[in-house]
């Protein structure tokens, strides 16, 4: 692809992202959605490939089905209380399709089912940029609609976590593991958000972190399913050895960053009177945790058969930058434990 048009592209993404979040008029919000849509279509079907046409199409006509169901919401709210503005958003048919549609967008259970599919046909890079950036603009609409109807948010959030934990453990396609894992993650942050809406803004943060972390790490050694791991202590011992901590942190294992997060949403829970809700979302992270130890085990603790005497073996040098890689990785391994350092500043 040419530098000019792949400029324009990653221009439109994040025109389309900020004219969503500095909207207040239902139209604008969607012109912003649909920009930063259209947007993302080229980078899906460069390769030229079938499973990435075929994954560009199903993206296109989900987003389409989405933002049509946005728009019909809007104008019905319009017609019914003659406003147009998010806030006043108050209409509960029109306040519940938005809410779905939106869900649709970032791949919510039970309108999930696009995600996995869509994110096995595309690279590694572009499905960075589908699991990360694209979500950021739904979601600064679903926070702004979150007082509206928070059972059926608490109802979105909870079939996330649980399917977004189920659907994962029979998988051996890493961008399907990490699609689940998505899944699960926007359980999570929105089954807290009527309560705490810091926490999801957090979780969304640390997320986009350890995903990044992990999209970068599968790039650098080029590997998109388990098996493809088993190869990578022989060629890159330092990046198997760190990945594990990595996947464990989006696990959400103590002391890694990733559990922060989950712990305060667990408590946040707790106090809102809402036990089982915190049990189930507790058990689904056990269940996130298993496919995430099935990566772990696969990159650390199993040996291909090779019949070179050395333990490194002759490769050429990856060309890639590792800066991106050396910054997420950070962060996803240490934001837990210097957060004390980090918030006693702030704290009178």
């Amino acid at each position: 692809m040419s530098p000019f048009v792949l400029s324009v592209l990653i221009f439109s993404l994040g025109l389309g992202t900020t004219l969503t979040f500095a909207s207040s008029h239902w139209l604008l919000a969607w012109m912003g959605l649909e920009l930063n849509t259209m947007a993302i279509l080229p980078l899906m079907a460069q390769n030229h490939h079938p499973r990435a046409i075929e994954a560009t199409t199903k993206y296109f006509l989900t987003q389409a089905t989405a933002a049509a169901m946005i728009l019909f919401a809007s104008t019905t709210n319009a017609w019914v209380l003659g406003e147009w503005n998010i806030q006043l958003t108050s209409h509960p048919l029109a306040s519940s399709m938005i809410i779905l549609a939106l869900a649709l967008k970032v791949g919510l259970a039970p309108m999930h089912f696009w995600l996995p599919e869509v994110l096995q046909g595309l690279d590694l890079t572009t499905g960075l940029i589908l699991s990360t950036w694209q979500k950021l603009a739904p979601f600064a609409l679903i926070l702004q609609l979150s007082t509206i109807s928070p059972d059926l948010l608490i109802f979105l959030g909870l079939a996330s976590t649980l399917i977004g934990g189920w659907g994962g453990l029979n998988q051996t396609q890493i961008r399907k593991i990490l699609a689940y894992s998505s899944i699960a993650h926007l359980g999570w942050m929105i089954i807290v958000l009527k309560f705490a809406p810091s926490l999801t803004m957090l979780a969304l943060a640390l997320y986009i972190m350890m995903t990044s972390s992990v999209f970068l790490t599968l790039k650098y050694m080029n590997s998109t399913t388990i098996n493809m791991l088993a190869t990578s202590w022989t060629k890159t011992p330092v990046i198997s050895t760190i990945a594990p901590l990595v996947l464990l942190s989006l696990g959400g294992l103590p002391p890694l960053s990733g559990f922060m997060p989950k712990w305060l949403i667990l408590q946040e829970l707790t106090k809102q009177q809402l036990p089982l809700t915190a049990t189930l979302a507790a058990l689904s992270a056990l269940l996130s945790l298993f496919f995430y130890l099935r990566i772990s085990y696969a990159m650390t603790l199993t040996m291909s058969p090779h019949t070179t005497t050395a333990s490194t073996p002759w490769r050429l040098q990856n060309p890639q930058s590792t800066l991106a890689l050396s910054i997420t990785t950070m962060i996803t391994l240490g934001l837990l434990p210097i957060l004390p350092t980090l918030t006693a500043p702030l704290i009178p």
